[in-house]
């Protein structure tokens, strides 16, 4: 395709919420997933209890809201997708942030499917409580067959079967689109979800035990509050909570109308999201107790208190002892399908945006081909016999080293090496309600990219030293590094593909410095694509 081509050819108008309320429900709808209910509670357990709430709390003042309004303010000002977004920032060579991010969203909506589909699986599996009397056994042998490190192509029927309907619900809503998909979605899911979540932490409230499970998650051990490793968890609990720095926001803040308010409901979607975080805590601690109380322990004395062992051994375990079980089961595995369902969309969103924009794709173009392709790789890979390790493994990568690097990638690109950070800040507070002073800058440009730099570096040594879960060197460079490595040749090969409509046939509004007047290239300014 010729050059000419290229700026001829016309931009789609581009897709909006229907308003504030749409993209505050659909913006906590990301951020409330399966990490709040599975993820928080045994972290702050395991760091201080209820000390914990002060790192926490400091963190997402620090750090979580900061790098929230960066998301937010890169994706408004700049009308795209990460790659669109990025590339109308800083050129053709930051347009590979935007790609890394939309592979890293790639590659966990392969596995974060697959968790699921094993909770829509369990809510059916509540209402006769087939896991019977032994849950790990039945997760690990019944359901998942969980075989020897490798590659397997022996496919589980119990699992094929649900993730298949996940992607298909998942094609579903990202080819309806931003208002009638993924906004409808979170208008009905989140509601009920905070719904159903409030019956299961008032039931468990009352189970004998219930206080002494409050008792071990909230009594505070102040000391923790002098160990570093406490407050790294604290920026990492709230760093992945609130679904920044990978692409997810600055997408959602691309479909807002030019004269939105973005501060505003930044917080109110960073405290909603930890609002959850500790209501998911009280839930599931007071069932923890109850447990503890019918097996004659202390808390202390529990296994599996955190991610798949809480939720798919613990939690079952806990379903059958209990009276009136098997409802309280299918709100708990109805309200984890509803909060990853809601994440996953989100995740996907954006991939199949930085391809609409890239390739010219429609909506729905873009939601069959991509998520089709996601589809088939995600059941091949993980709804086999070794899926359980290679979704274990590949989370551990994607995580803690893709998105965290994204993270200081951004901070020091866009706010030291291309210095737009008073450009950012300009556009937050020329819009909004709530308006950030020069702090924000230092938060954003010092205090991020040094705690997260922090944990990139501590957390690449410890997995190349000293591996991971006991499993063979030759498995985590197959599937961990591997991930890694396909993120970044995914990110080089999309980078240097051809866009069908010209991305910097645009002019960023407001103009910056405030009075002046924007360059563009056939765009108006005032428009700058939103329309």
């Amino acid at each position: 395709m010729s050059n000419a081509q290229v700026d001829a050819a016309a931009p789609r108008p581009r897709e909006q919420w229907t308003g504030q309320v749409g993209f505050i429900l659909s913006a906590i709808g990301s951020a409330v997933g399966l990490g709040n209910i599975w993820r928080f509670p045994g972290v702050a357990y395991e760091n201080g209890g209820g000390a914990f709430i002060i790192p926490y709390l400091i963190a997402l003042i620090t750090a979580g809201i900061p790098i929230l309004f960066l998301d937010y303010a890169i994706g408004h000002r700049f009308r795209g997708s990460a790659p669109m977004a990025f590339r109308r920032l800083g050129g053709k060579w930051l347009e590979n942030l935007g790609w890394f991010q939309v592979m890293i969203c790639f590659v966990i909506g392969l596995y974060y499917t697959v968790v699921i589909a094993w909770a829509l699986s369990f809510f059916v599996f509540s209402f006769d409580l087939r896991w019977g009397d032994d849950p790990a056994a039945f997760l690990t042998g019944d359901y998942l067959q969980v075989a020897d490190p490798g590659i397997s192509f022996e496919f589980v029927p119990g699992v094929l079967i649900p993730l298949a309907i996940v992607w298909i619900a998942t094609i579903a809503v990202l080819a309806a689109g931003v208002a009638k998909g993924l906004q409808r979605v979170n208008v009905i899911f989140l509601p009920l979800l905070v719904v159903a979540f409030l019956i299961l932490v008032v039931r468990a409230l009352f189970l004998d035990g219930a206080a002494e499970g409050l008792n071990a998650l909230f009594t505070p051990n102040w000391q923790a509050l002098g160990d570093p490793d406490v407050w790294i968890a604290a920026y990492s609990q709230i760093f992945f909570s609130l679904s920044i720095a990978f692409g997810i926001m600055i997408t959602y803040a691309s479909y807002r109308n030019r004269k939105a308010n973005l501060t505003t409901p930044g917080l109110v979607v960073a405290f909603a999201n930890s609002s959850f975080e500790i209501l998911a805590g009280i839930g599931v601690f007071a069932t923890l107790g109850f447990f503890a109380f019918q097996q004659g322990v202390a808390i202390e004395e529990l296994e599996g208190l955190t991610g798949v062992g809480l939720s798919f051994v613990t939690f079952p375990a806990i379903v059958s002892q209990m009276p009136g079980g098997p409802i309280f089961g299918a709100l708990f595995f109805g309200s984890l399908t509803m909060a990853g369902f809601t994440s996953l969309i989100s995740v996907m969103q954006v991939v199949s945006a930085g391809f609409q924009e890239k390739f010219g794709l429609t909506v729905r173009q873009a939601a069959i081909r991509v998520g089709g392709v996601a589809a088939i790789i995600s059941i091949v890979l993980f709804s086999t016999t070794t899926g359980l390790l290679a979704l274990d493994v590949a989370d551990q990568w994607a995580n803690n080293i893709g998105i965290v690097a994204s993270a200081v990638l951004t901070s020091v690109l866009v706010l030291w090496v291309l210095r737009r950070g008073p450009e950012l800040r300009t556009h937050l507070n020329a819009l909004s309600t709530f308006k950030v002073g020069r702090i924000w800058l230092v938060l954003t440009s010092v205090l991020a990219p040094i705690v997260l730099g922090y944990m990139l570096i501590s957390r690449i040594v410890t997995l190349s030293v000293e591996g991971y879960g006991g499993l063979p060197g030759w498995y985590l460079v197959a599937i961990g590094w591997g991930a890694i490595i396909a993120i970044l040749l995914g990110t080089f090969v999309l980078s240097a593909l051809r866009w069908r409509q010209d991305p910097e046939r645009f002019a960023p509004w407001p103009s910056y410095p405030p009075g002046g007047t924007a360059a563009t290239t056939g765009r108006n300014a005032s428009d700058g694509g939103a329309s």
